[in-house]
Formats: C-alpha cells, structure tokens, sequence
C-alpha cells in the first residue's frame, strides 16, 4: 500500500509505503463503538453526591409518639420524605465507572480507525516538521500550504478539532510552533489513542518512517 508524503510547502516530496496490518484494516463499527465507549467511561469522573438517611445530620429522636396526635407515624427526620432527610438511591462519588478493554481490541480499533481516516482521505504525511526559530506564523503557513492538498481543504479553515500532528519523539521547538494555531492537537503518536482520532478530522504526520514505527 503506497501513499504520497508532502513536503512544507504542499508539493509532492516522495512516496511511502504503508503497513496493511496497521492501515489496511476494514471498518468495524462494533469494536470501535464497544472500545470508544469503554474509553470515555474509563475517563469518567463520579462527581454527583448524595447522603442518605445514615449521612445527613439530625437527631434519632421520634418527631412524635407513634399514636394518639391524629398525624401519620414517623420515627426519624432523617427520613428521605422529610425536607433536610437523606436522599433515596441517589448518586454517590463512590460509584466505579471502569470498564476493562482487552489490549488486542484496543490496538485493533486503533488500527480500524487510523485505516478509515486513510480511506477517507484524513490523514497526510509530511517529510518534516520542523520550523525555523519555531516561529508560530511559519507553521501557520505550513498549514496553509498543505491545505492547498485535494481533500485537505478544511486545514485551513476548520478552528475547533482541526487536526493531531502526530510526532515520532518529543520535540519541544515544533510543539511550541503549533500549539498556538487554533484547533491542532500536538502529541507523540506513542501516546495517542481512539479517542484523539475520533475527535480531530485530520491526522499530520512528520517524518512517517520514524513516527509509524511506533505503531508495529
């Protein structure tokens, strides 16, 4: 499977060829709805919390003798029908979100994923990266420049979600180029998993040989 690699300026800098075991998977909407969801759940952080009739503060006395005041029984304020009572099966913090994902499935729809973007044409390799006295301004017109490429458009105008560079190691000058350029994600591709790709529309990659290898 061969693919084109751009260079700084949108032109045409060669060809690379591409893993079919890591781009040439078909689609599995399945495994990457069962992964994804997994993922966010994993992420998930029990905020809401409520006391029941053992947590909240109030006297054990009985608001009233049992019979004899013409009023209905009770026996503590306590009680989730009373204003200031615990509340009945309500959310605590304590509750455990996890949800296991089995490394092969993981790796699997990381690799459905990364296959469909290449199909759909959201995924463009670059010989490099790196920018001279990692100038914002000069990797803004790097974005422009490879915006000019058929199908990659919307580099140039999308702001929100714009697209992950995706690094072979970390290079502290070239994350300080991007990260200023509104709606780019500047990560290792060590690090990245199917939730960045399913929330960013296009993926760039510099120096693909090294950057892919990490995905074998």
């Amino acid at each position: 499977m061969k693919t084109v690699i751009y260079n700084q300026e949108g032109k045409k800098a060669g060809d690379l060829e591409l893993s079919e075991t890591v781009f040439g998977l078909p689609w599995n909407a399945d495994l990457v709805h069962q992964v994804s969801v997994s993922m966010m759940s994993n992420k998930r952080a029990p905020i809401a919390h409520t006391k029941g009739r053992g947590d909240v503060a109030g006297t054990g006395k009985k608001p009233w003798r049992q019979k004899g005041t013409g009023r209905a029984r009770h026996g503590s304020r306590r009680s989730p029908i009373w204003i200031g009572g615990g509340v009945t099966f309500g959310p605590t913090k304590d509750r455990n979100f996890e949800k296991k994902i089995n490394k092969k499935m993981a790796k699997k729809a990381f690799y459905t994923v990364i296959s469909q973007k290449l199909r759909d044409n959201e995924i463009i390799f670059l010989d490099n990266a790196d920018i001279k006295d990692a100038k914002t301004k000069e990797a803004a017109a790097v974005i422009k420049n490879i915006s000019k490429v058929e199908g990659f458009e919307r580099l140039a105008t999308k702001r929100k979600n714009k697209a992950i560079l995706a690094l072979g190691e970390r290079n502290a000058e070239t994350k300080r180029s991007f990260k200023n350029i509104p709606g780019m994600q500047i990560s290792e591709a060590r690090n990245l998993n199917i939730l960045d790709l399913l929330n960013y529309k296009y993926i760039v990659i510099p120096t693909p040989k090294e950057t892919l290898a990490v995905w074998k």
